[in-house]
C-alpha cells in the first residue's frame, strides 16, 4: 500500500473537506479560525498549530497570501518543513537496530517488514526475537520470518532478551548478515524494570559489536495521537531513540499526530505502517506525506504532485 492510499481515512475527514474549499474568493478570520480548528482535530498538537497559524496569519496580513488556495500552499510548505530528517549516519557491520514499543503498537510486524524491505533493497537481515516475556510474541515473529523467508535467532520464553540479541550478532558476524532486526519487549512504560531491561539490552549489544545498536526504532501507533507522545518520551529515557514508526495510518482519521510526534520530540518519522501485508512499510517521505493528506481534491489544480512511495530509504 502507499502512502496515498494508507492515508484515505484522514483525507476524508474534516481536515481534507476544509482543503477542498478553495472556491471561497479570500482567506478571512472566519475561514482562519476553521483552519486552526481543523489542523487541530486531525490531531495536531497546540505547541505545532500555534506558530503554524501565527505564521499564515502573517502571511495574509502581509499581502503575500490573498486567497485560500495560496494560504494552504504556506501550511503546507510549513509541515513538510516540519517531517524533514537528516541523514542517517553509517554504523558498523552488522548494522544493528533495536526495535522497541508498547505491546499493541505494531512493532513485531514492523521489524519483520522492515526485514522485508531491507531484504528486497539487497541487504542479508537477520531477526532476533528477543520479546522473551511473551512466548506468543516469539511465535509471531517466527511466523512473519518465514512469511518474508528472512532468517531468525530466537530466545527461548522468559529468557534473557538481552543474551538473544547478543546471539543474534555473533551469529550474523559468523553467517554474513549485515543486518540484525531485533525485536524487544512490548514494555509498559509504566514498569521501570522492563524499560532497565531494554536499557541492558542496549548495553550487551555494545559488547558484542562495538558501537551497537546503529539504530533505535521506537513504534507508535498512529491511532494514538497525544498518547503516543507520552510512551515515546519514556522510551527515550531508556534508550538513545534514533527515530520513529508510526503504524496504523490506513485506520484512523488523525494522521496529523504524525506531525505532532515530529514536532514536539524532535525526532525523524522514518518510517510509516499503512497496512497489513508484507509490503505495507513506507519511507517517509515528507512532500508525499503532506500531499497525500492535505492536497488531493483541491479546486483549479491536479491532486498536487503525483504521490509515489520511494524506493529509497530515508
Amino acid at each position: 500500500m502507499s502512502i496515498d492510499s494508507g492515508l484515505e481515512k484522514t483525507r476524508g475527514g474534516f481536515l481534507a473537506r476544509l482543503f477542498g474549499r478553495t472556491q471561497e474568493p479570500e482567506v478571512t478570520e472566519e475561514w482562519l479560525e476553521r483552519l486552526e480548528e481543523a489542523l487541530l482535530r486531525a490531531d495536531l498538537s497546540v505547541s505545532l498549530v500555534d506558530p503554524v497559524m501565527l505564521q499564515v496569519r502573517d502571511v495574509v496580513r502581509e499581502g503575500r497570501a490573498k486567497t485560500v488556495p495560496t494560504v494552504l500552499d504556506a501550511v503546507t510548505d510549513a509541515l513538510v518543513q516540519v517531517l524533514v530528517t537528516e541523514e542517517r549516519r553509517q554504523g558498523g557491520t552488522p548494522r544493528v537496530i533495536l526495535v522497541v514499543g508498547v505491546n499493541g503498537s505494531g512493532k513485531t510486524t514492523t521489524a519483520a517488514k522492515l526485514a522485508k524491505r531491507l531484504k528486497d533493497e539487497g541487504a542479508r537481515p537477520l531477526l532476533a526475537a528477543a520479546d522473551t516475556f511473551r512466548a506468543a510474541a516469539i511465535e509471531q515473529l517466527e511466523r512473519w520470518a518465514q512469511r518474508v523467508d528472512v532468517p531468525i535467532v530466537s530466545g527461548r520464553p522468559d529468557g534473557d532478551p538481552a543474551a538473544v540479541v547478543f546471539d543474534a550478532i555473533t551469529a550474523a558476524k559468523a553467517r554474513g548478515h549485515d543486518v540484525v532486526i531485533a525485536d524487544t519487549a512490548g514494555r509498559l512504560h509504566t514498569k521501570g524494570h522492563l524499560m532497565d531491561e531494554l536499557g541492558k539490552i542496549v548495553r550487551v549489544a555494545g559488547r558484542a559489536r562495538e558501537g551497537a545498536p546503529d539504530e533505535v526504532l521506537l513504534v507508535l501507533d498512529g491511532t494514538q495521537g497525544q498518547n503516543a507522545i507520552v510512551q515515546a518520551r519514556e522510551f527515550t529515557k531508556a534508550a538513545n531513540v534514533t527515530g520513529l514508526v508510526v503504524t496504523k495510518l490506513d485506520g484512523t482519521a488523525k494522521g496529523g499526530a504524525v506531525f505532532a510526534i515530529a514536532n514536539d520530540l524532535r525526532l525523524p518519522v522514518l518510517w510509516l505502517g499503512v497496512g497489513e501485508r508484507p509490503n505495507d512499510l513506507v519511507p517517509m517521505d515528507p512532500r508525499a506525506f503532506v500531499t497525500a493528506m492535505f492536497e488531493r481534491g483541491r479546486e483549479g489544480r491536479p491532486a498536487g504532485r503525483p504521490v509515489r512511495t520511494s524506493d529509497e530509504r530515508p
